[in-house]
């Protein structure tokens, strides 16, 4: 089965993604780790990335579409998670064209739907272990009171410098404008389902459960 995961900054895609990988087996493919992971590589992509992200020019769809085929021909037969692509029609309208070219399917577009409020408050109360990326929350989920992260026993916690009330509202027009559309894109195809992203993650993490076995 393969998924996207939609919603806004802040919406629990992340932390909803790992649970997927845990339980399902499922490959989580963040373009962010793509690119990290491909410059690295040695490989003629990662060379291309490398000497794109050297100039400091933006990677282009066509590189970030290259990586995920290289993923997709490669699969483990679990199916993937797409976090953070696609981010436009141009990009969804490619994606589509490769899975069909590889022969494979999108099964479901989950989108996580949550209130800009409640998302100016959740994020500027978020930290992320600095080890192995565990996010806690003040509100929701606070670090422990032993000061260890709860995975893998981390002492260091950061909050990200744009994580503040006037930056995360820049970013929500950014998605607004941007991948909002993807929205109808995939319900017009029907694809798309929606989850409500607030509540406890472990009922999140149901609600999703129930879409995709459904």
């Amino acid at each position: 089965m393969n998924i996207i995961l939609i919603g806004p900054p802040g919406a629990g895609k992340g932390t909803q993604a790992r649970i997927l990988v845990e339980e399902r087996g499922m490959e989580q493919l963040s373009t962010g780790d793509m690119l990290r992971e491909a410059k690295d590589s040695g490989t003629e992509m990662g060379n291309k990335v490398a000497d794109v992200m050297a100039r400091g020019d933006l990677v282009t769809d066509d590189i970030v579409i290259g990586l995920i085929r290289e993923k997709l021909t490669g699969s483990s037969g679990n199916g993937f998670i797409f976090d953070g692509f696609p981010r436009t029609l141009k990009q969804a309208d490619a994606l589509g064209e490769l899975l069909k070219e590889v022969g494979q399917t999108l099964d479901k577009v989950v989108e996580l739907r949550v209130e800009d409020e409640t998302l100016v408050k959740r994020i500027t109360a978020r930290s992320t272990c600095g080890d192995c990326g565990e996010v806690y929350n003040d509100i929701t989920k606070p670090i422990p009171a032993d000061g260890k992260c709860t995975k893998c026993g981390g002492t260091e916690f950061k909050r990200r410098s744009d994580d503040n009330a006037e930056s995360l509202r820049t970013r929500l027009m950014a998605y607004y404008k941007q991948t909002a559309p993807l929205i109808g894109y995939y319900y017009h195809s029907g694809d798309h389902c929606r989850v409500d992203g607030l509540g406890e993650i472990s009922e999140i993490k149901d609600a999703i459960a129930e879409k995709l076995d459904s």
